[in-house]
């Protein structure tokens, strides 16, 4: 009987039961050269928690109190409505907080714009993610799907590109534009699945990937069109539960910054007095027993609710690691002062989150994404098969690309704010202000390998240790050579093109090649083979 949790051996992480030729281009774009020096999401962040707030407090803050001269005015047509939500149920979970801010219909970080022309990435946006830094990164990322394919037995057929979370399909161009160089996998590649929720994000993808303006046609599944480069398919979901698993299906699959952008459940371990009668909160049907006859440890979930009327930076102490040009946070964390559905269950999903509440004891922080659970579980299913969906031969990959503890350690206290390339309170302006949280890597290993007896999980290692290896280095001086033999610009382009690289593997503290973690899930091998990247060596 294979264990809960993944064991390692020789690097890996697995069940116990039964990854050279680019086409180049010539110059960075200048969109990309004028990103050198703005500020990507990897942020370190310190959140403010609270003691829960009266009832009447949340109501005074929502403005169901005083007169309509006393309204309150809030930073952002969401902040209201997340407001009346609150004061209709009470204070919600973080995560609640987080998928509204993110992903609400009107709104919405993502998939609600409220300001025209409006883009999350780049210069003008709120962050730049690595694919925008340089296209290098997107070439090595194709590379090593290559080397995959090729180790794998070079499958002829139904191959699938899977990216979740695409941003302005950036990725998966570099991706293909890289690809197009071994025509025996691009003839491979049955369709492209584009994972995104954003309408204005998906019509960018699509513009980029199959040319501007491009026609598509529309579905039960999403969204139809054709790629530019190799006439391959693509199809846009809406999640990745809309793209049909198959036994003969290989697929590969990239998330990148896409973890970190799932919404979290935070709790504090508290010590609970002796007889203490301290039932659930009146929405949780579960309401067991919690009345103790000794002190015990027990976990809370931190709750948001709005901030008082008249709140400044000041009386908020928001911490002197985030920009005040912002308004005051609308929005608080509040501890709970009963257990909640999600305290009583999700500390104890895993074995590692038990050990923390033994080891630290009362004080100790924690945070968990079930979402991330969720997909990991899907990933694996695809590659390895699982009881649900047989897979006689496990075949495909998954690349996760995102920051986080590499160590093992649980991710606590880690929820952040970005807006304009500055951290901020992740309470302020919510809607315009990215939300993002450490990515429980060991978690998402844990997960993968328990959805699938046919996946074992590489990593996480370092992305700066990951480039080098897959070559940046030498892919950056090819392109630098090719610029420099230019008569106008070509040094200028060349200093870009080493400036950006040498960004993507920086391994100082807070540098993009120490912070940012690769990790892999491969078809189960008995840890006989590494990736490339991971130790391994290409297999033709």
């Amino acid at each position: 009987m294979r264990p809960v949790v993944p064991r390692v051996l020789l690097g890996v992480r697995r069940s116990v039961a039964p990854p050279k030729c680019f086409v180049p281009r010539h110059a960075l774009t200048t969109q990309r050269q004028g990103l050198l020096h703005s500020t990507c999401r990897a942020f370190s962040a310190t959140a403010r928690w609270r003691e829960k707030v009266p009832e009447s407090a949340t109501k005074i803050a929502a403005g169901e109190e005083g007169g309509e001269e006393d309204e309150r005015k809030w930073s952002t047509p969401l902040a209201k409505q997340l407001a009346r939500a609150i004061q209709a149920t009470g204070p919600v979970p973080l995560a609640s907080f987080m998928r509204m801010c993110l992903t609400a219909d009107i709104g919405g970080y993502y998939t609600g714009a409220i300001e025209d022309g409006r883009d999350q990435f780049g210069l003008k946006g709120d962050f730049v993610t690595s694919p925008e830094i340089s296209q290098v990164f997107g070439e090595l990322i194709g590379v090593w799907f290559v080397a995959e394919w090729l180790a794998q037995g070079r499958q002829g057929q139904a191959v699938e590109l899977i990216e979740v979370g695409p941003g302005r399909g950036t990725l998966m161009d570099d991706i293909m534009r890289t690809i197009q160089s071994f025509p025996a996998m691009v003839n491979s590649i049955d369709a492209i699945y584009m994972v995104e929720a954003s309408p204005k994000l998906r019509e960018a993808q699509r513009d980029l990937l199959c040319g501007d303006g491009a026609s598509w046609t529309e579905s039960k599944v999403g969204y139809h069109s054709v790629c530019k480069r190799g006439s391959i398919p693509i199809v846009w979901t809406d999640t990745i539960k809309s793209i049909p698993i198959a036994p003969n299906k290989m697929p590969f699959i990239v998330a990148h910054e896409f973890f970190d952008a799932l919404p979290i459940h935070a709790f504090q371990c508290v010590s609970v007095p002796a007889t203490q009668d301290d039932p659930p909160l009146e929405t949780d049907k579960s309401s067991p027993s919690t009345r103790t006859t000794q002190p015990t440890l027990q976990w809370r979930e931190f709750l948001v609710s709005p901030s008082p009327p008249g709140s400044t930076h000041e009386s908020l102490k928001t911490p002197p690691s985030q920009s005040r040009a912002t308004p005051p946070p609308d929005f608080q964390l509040t501890l709970a002062q009963a257990p909640t559905r999600h305290s009583l269950y999700l500390p104890e999903s895993s074995p590692r989150y038990r050990a923390l509440r033994s080891r630290v004891g009362e004080g100790a922080l924690l945070e968990i994404c079930p979402d991330a659970a969720l997909y990991a579980a899907d990933f694996a299913a695809r590659i390895g098969g699982s009881a649900q969906h047989p897979k006689e031969k496990p075949s495909g990959a998954a690349l996760i690309l995102d920051y986080g503890p590499g160590d093992g350690s649980i991710p606590a206290n880690s929820l952040r704010g970005i807006r304009l390339h500055e951290r901020v309170s992740p309470f302020a302006e919510p809607g315009l202000t990215d939300l993002s949280a450490d990515v429980d890597f060991e978690g998402v290993a844990e997960a993968a390998v328990r959805a699938s007896e046919g996946v074992e999980v590489h990593g996480p290692i370092d992305q700066g240790t990951f480039l080098e290896v897959m070559g940046i280095r030498q892919r950056v001086e090819m392109l630098m050579g090719v610029a420099k033999a230019r008569k106008d610009g070509g040094e200028e382009s060349a200093h870009n093109m080493k400036t950006a690289s040498e960004r993507l593997v920086d391994r100082e503290p807070g540098g993009m090649g120490k912070v940012y973690k690769v990790m892999a899930i491969l078809p189960e091998g008995e840890g006989k083979r590494k990736p490339v990247g991971f130790g391994g060596d290409v297999v033709n």
